[in-house]
């Protein structure tokens, strides 16, 4: 186990006649893919694989029977939030596609579209049957008997695993639902889930957005409930452990254990961990094998929220107080920038690559991000004065709230939270002074450029 507490012995820990041993309430545990301590990741380590479905019932025993009204009112009662950067409750989507009229769309969204993020992907690789108990689950709320598991077309190892398990059900007839696996683009703003939603009805993989949420009406016409992999994943560990028991492994706004990849400048970038109980960003920090605050912290994504260091050492993962400190959980991403580096080199970076990400179906990206995103690499190099600075942040202000979807938004965040975060190093720029941390080596691995492409289908499906 990494981190703290290596002593305990966490929920996911099976006893002999293959029950699950609850975790201790208030302790925090830590720790990677079949390490113990963990939840959603307990089980064989990395090298085994995909878990098959015998070894997956041996752990954990066959899902409790319950009619649709028992699966909404244990995800009502958990408290269990999105996990794909929304955060948005599970029931109030389940129960809002049941109430709407017509045969709903239920997708497991394992796209995965932050670059940085691995979450999803370990779930899919390695524990592929407990993604799908939740889909069954969330199928069964919703009356319906087919599901669509998409991921993007380049998911080698997390396709290979989720295709392997629905394979293994189909073979069984081990819940009696109908699988599909969906492929779609490659691209940041694909994963996004009214894009996911419309890729499966028309090919057009870009954000739309109308009056009602895709819960009352998707592109498709009928109710569309589109669910990230984790997410279901946990609904699949309350069946069995119950909503109190599985929420009090969480902490404050934050119920249940959570998923957090660990990348930058750290030992192992790309290292997912799963968390339970009362831990900091520091815990979490120290798990990924820092010994002391860094420079800063990137939290909930590249279009995430920049934190000071030392503050961030002391916060807790949780989601009322990120909050104040201006972050949210977003898809668990933990960007560690260390002292040696210039946070708006690395930002600029960030914002060019976000900007040439856009869907492009609006001004606000195809316009507003490549100016902001000039701006930030103007600010990094250290040829922009005083008045630029505040014609861009004013440009800031005008795309927030602007686009047809939310990522404008995201940009925006991540260059208000780098020109606070980093103030000092703004003003040393502004004089054309760039840092001597200007020319470290980038730190997050950030895709190469990519064009602006009209995100509709390449190469059509897998089934």
């Amino acid at each position: 186990m990494t981190g703290l507490d290596r002593s305990a012995v966490g929920a996911g820990t099976v006893a002999g006649s293959g029950r699950v041993v609850a975790a201790t309430e208030g302790s925090v545990r830590i720790g990677g893919l079949g390490e113990p301590g963990t939840v959603l990741l307990s089980g064989p380590l990395p090298s085994a694989g995909p878990e098959p479905l015998d070894d997956h019932l041996g752990r954990w025993g066959s899902l409790p029977g319950r009619d649709g009204d028992g699966v909404l009112a244990l995800a009502r009662a958990s408290r269990l939030d999105g996990r794909g950067g929304g955060g948005f409750p599970l029931a109030r989507k389940l129960a809002t596609a049941r109430e709407s009229g017509g045969e709903p769309v239920l997708v497991v969204n394992a796209s995965e579209s932050e670059p940085a993020s691995a979450k999803d992907a370990a779930l899919g690789a390695h524990r592929p049957h407990l993604v799908l108990d939740g889909a069954a689950l969330a199928a069964e709320a919703l009356g319906v008997s087919s599901v669509t598991v998409h991921l993007h077309r380049r998911a080698a190892a997390p396709l290979d695993g989720l295709t392997r398990a629905v394979a293994e059900r189909r073979r069984s007839g081990h819940d009696g639902v109908t699988w599909r696996v969906s492929l779609g683009p490659d691209r940041y703003v694909a994963g996004e889930a009214s894009a996911v939603a419309g890729f499966l009805h028309d090919g057009d993989a870009r954000p739309r957005f109308g009056a009602a949420p895709l819960a009352v009406v998707g592109p498709s016409g009928r109710p569309t409930v589109v669910a990230n992999a984790e997410t279901l994943a946990h609904l699949g560990v309350i069946a069995r452990l119950g909503a109190g028991p599985w929420a009090d492994l969480g902490w404050g706004a934050s119920p249940g254990p959570r998923l957090l990849t660990v990348t930058g400048s750290v030992g192992r970038p790309g290292h997912v961990l799963e968390l339970t109980g009362p831990g900091t960003l520091g815990d979490v920090l120290v798990a990924g094998g820092l010994s002391a605050p860094p420079g800063a912290v990137l939290v909930g994504g590249f279009a995430g929220t920049w934190v000071d260091g030392d503050e961030a050492w002391q916060v807790p993962w949780e989601r009322s107080a990120l909050s104040c400190l201006g972050a949210v959980p977003g898809c668990g991403l933990v960007g560690v920038l260390p002292h040696g580096a210039c946070g708006l080199v690395e930002s600029a970076r960030l914002v060019r690559y976000l900007a040439g990400e856009s869907a492009g179906q609006c001004g606000t990206c195809a316009v507003g991000l490549p100016r902001l995103a000039a701006a930030m690499e103007a600010l990094a190099a250290g040829t922009f004065r005083r008045r630029a600075l505040r014609r861009a942040e004013a440009l800031a202000g005008e795309l927030l709230g602007s686009g047809a979807c939310g990522h404008p938004d995201g940009v925006v965040r991540l260059v208000r939270s780098t020109l606070s975060v980093f103030a000092d190093d703004v003003v040393r720029h502004l004089a054309g002074e760039p840092c001597r941390h200007a020319d470290h080596p980038p730190v997050f691995a950030v895709p190469g450029a990519h064009r602006v492409s009209d995100g509709r289908r390449r190469g059509g499906r897998a089934t």
